[in-house]
């Protein structure tokens, strides 16, 4: 059956009037993110799509001080107090050998053999489909009343060695996730209409 539109109190919680939280450590408040809410995100985002189904993404939710302290190296200047601050920061990362487990993720196709020893492609594919699941994961947290605060800013070679070391796994970018302070709001920034980005062909 066709599916009708969620209610505009849901779009605006997703969208409209849903803001990126950063710049300092009072983005933040006091208030923690459970294992249960992490779960729960993570059982949301993976059910949106990848290509052949291959989910690439690996997501390390760094929130105990030890692994705060790890990241921390990694972090650009201007992207310390508010991430220090965030409850809870998701480490998003695209595994290159994710084609190993096509045989349980895309089955009787033989789709493993579409990936291996084709470097380009698994790189590819790994990059686009794990940067999708890493916006599935905001908008899952966003529908959860969480808030979210995307960033690169980090050196990913580094966060390779101290989160990903003896993998294939690449670090792509990072999420802050708690409950933002609005009072640190700023205006929203400009978007492009339709037309000035859009064309219908």
């Amino acid at each position: 059956m066709p599916q009708t539109p969620i209610a505009a109190t849901a779009l605006a919680q997703l969208f409209n009037d849903a803001r990126t939280f950063r710049g300092s450590a009072q983005a933040w408040l006091d208030q923690p993110v459970t294992d249960a809410q992490l779960v729960q995100l993570y059982d949301l985002a993976k059910m949106a799509p990848t290509s052949a189904n291959c989910s690439p993404a690996r997501i390390v939710f760094i929130r105990s001080p030890e692994a705060k302290a790890l990241l921390r190296r990694t972090l650009d200047e201007g992207n310390v107090a508010s991430t220090m601050a965030a409850p809870v920061t998701a480490l998003i990362g695209s595994d290159h050998a994710f084609y190993e487990h096509m045989d349980l993720l895309f089955p009787n196709t033989g789709a493993r053999s579409w990936f291996e020893g084709k470097p380009e492609v698994i790189r590819n594919t790994a990059f686009r489909n794990a940067s999708l699941q890493g916006a599935y994961l905001i908008i899952a947290a966003r529908a959860l009343g969480l808030d979210c605060g995307p960033m690169s800013g980090f050196n990913s070679a580094l966060a390779d060695e101290l989160f990903f070391a003896d993998t294939q796994v690449k670090s792509n970018f990072l999420v802050n996730i708690g409950y933002g302070n609005p009072a640190t709001l700023k205006p929203r920034n400009p978007r492009f209409t339709f037309d000035q980005v859009c064309r219908i062909a």
